[in-house]
């Protein structure tokens, strides 16, 4: 078995606080991550994490995040799938990252979430519709309902998901900074011993052998 991520983002803003009230959720966009850290992060959303009108397919860098955004809250969730199944998305994610700019926010279907009316643009996606369809088209995810109508809430709500973390940005990259550096070596540590036994060989030739 394998896992994939699902990383649930409370930033602020305009737009942020209009999709807040109507899904009535803290967190209203959502990320796929293949990895818990978040080094391979990807969704529809900002392709600048201070410019909120320029959106589409990108991959997410959380140090901009954090520096656009200090005060940002993430909640990150496992989902566990097959092997292959987290392969078919790898590989869909790399196909898009290399077609980013056909990807646009889907602002013509707002409207249709709130009224619950299926909407479809040819390669335009909402955070949470975008992961949607690919999550159902890898057989990992299963909605009762069209893709396009999926929101961020969906996703909060969904029963296969374990958290694995919740707090604010800052609190996860120092953490991350934290996990390093334990495992960090220290320089030289696997010579130490050998430092010590020849500097003890040189002292004892020095100091000569009294019989």
């Amino acid at each position: 078995m394998a896992e994939i991520y699902i990383a649930f983002v409370d930033t602020p803003g305009f737009f942020a606080g209009i999709i807040r009230r109507v899904i009535k959720q803290k967190y209203i966009h959502v990320a796929l991550s293949l990895d818990p850290y978040l080094e391979e992060t990807y969704s529809i959303g900002r392709r600048h994490p201070s410019v909120p009108l320029i959106a589409g397919f990108e991959k997410e860098d959380k140090h901009k995040i954090l520096r656009a955004f200090p005060d940002a809250d993430y909640m990150i969730c496992s989902i566990r799938c097959t092997t292959e199944q987290k392969r078919y998305i790898e590989q869909e994610l790399n196909r898009a990252m290399e077609q980013r700019f056909r990807y646009h926010y889907a602002v013509l279907g707002l409207p249709f979430i709130l009224m619950n009316i299926p909407f479809y643009q040819k390669n335009h996606y909402t955070c949470s519709s975008y992961l949607a369809r690919l999550l159902e088209e890898a057989g990992v995810c299963h909605w009762n309902k069209h893709f396009s109508l999926v929101t961020p809430k969906d996703f909060y709500e969904y029963n296969g998901k374990q958290k694995i973390f919740e707090g604010s940005l800052s609190e996860f990259t120092q953490g991350e900074r934290r996990r390093a550096e334990r495992k960090r070596i220290p320089a030289f540590s696997f010579m130490r011993p050998a430092y010590a036994g020849a500097a003890y060989i040189i002292n004892f030739l020095k100091r000569g052998v009294n019989l």
